[in-house]
């Protein structure tokens, strides 16, 4: 099964899980079998209309999904999706 590793910041809408295993085939398959488990977690992923928010960065295996299939992209047994919020701030 693929798993999916879960973000410091987000651990608090996941049961302090660093990381959940998932049957999803796809990316979209995968976040929405995440999503389901922990429904407080769906906001801070997607919009109202259900789309990834802009400042949430998934990789599979270190692919950025943008430039794959994005939520089509398959995924199998072994692989690794990685949910990377963008962090702003500065000077």
């Amino acid at each position: 099964m693929p798993k999916i590793m879960i973000p410091t910041p987000l651990r608090q809408f996941a049961d302090k899980k660093d990381a959940m295993e998932v049957r999803g085939t796809t990316v979209g398959e995968a976040l929405a079998e995440l999503t389901a488990a922990h429904p407080d977690m769906k906001k801070n992923l997607f919009t109202d209309e259900g789309k990834l928010r802009s400042f949430v960065n998934v990789y599979v295996n270190d692919e950025d999904i943008r430039f794959l299939e994005k939520d089509k992209t398959p995924v199998a047994a072994g692989d690794t999706i990685s949910i990377v919020p963008s962090i702003a701030g500065g000077i």
